[in-house]
């Protein structure tokens, strides 16, 4: 398997984060229509913020995600500016808001960080460093 590096001017990385939104109250509001209309804000969001959806799916309170984005973007800049674009996208399709005319989203969110080597390879190898003598 070949990494991918993302190459900039003054930097190479691969990050990547898991990311699971819910929605206001765990409502069950999602269908497979409004869940297009999320997919299509995450990914208009995301050409304009320069990072990548993916990966993304969702069930009727919730969704999935995996982005890759380069290390000039915090991912709380990139969380609020897809929850923010697609909660209007989604009232502006007509779809039923969970909570009142404002909230579609939950503020939390869970993000974990994934890909590269396990933690121990990564460790083990820090520890045999050569060290100057």
């Amino acid at each position: 398997m070949t990494t991918r590096f993302r190459k900039e001017r003054h930097s190479v990385s691969d990050l990547q984060i898991y990311l699971v939104c819910v929605t206001k109250y765990r409502r069950k509001v999602f269908t497979a229509e409004s869940l297009a209309v999320i997919e299509t804000s995450f990914k208009e969001v995301a050409t304009k913020m320069d990072f990548q959806v993916n990966e993304f799916n969702g069930e009727e309170d919730h969704i999935h995600c995996l982005i890759e984005y380069p290390p000039k973007l915090s991912i709380s800049q990139m969380v609020n500016a897809v929850k923010g674009v697609s909660s209007r996208r989604y009232g502006q399709a007509g779809h039923p808001k969970p909570y009142g005319k404002d909230a579609l989203w939950s503020p939390s969110y869970l993000v974990s960080s994934v890909g590269g080597a396990p933690l121990e390879v990564l460790k083990r190898y820090i520890r045999e460093q050569e060290k100057p003598s």
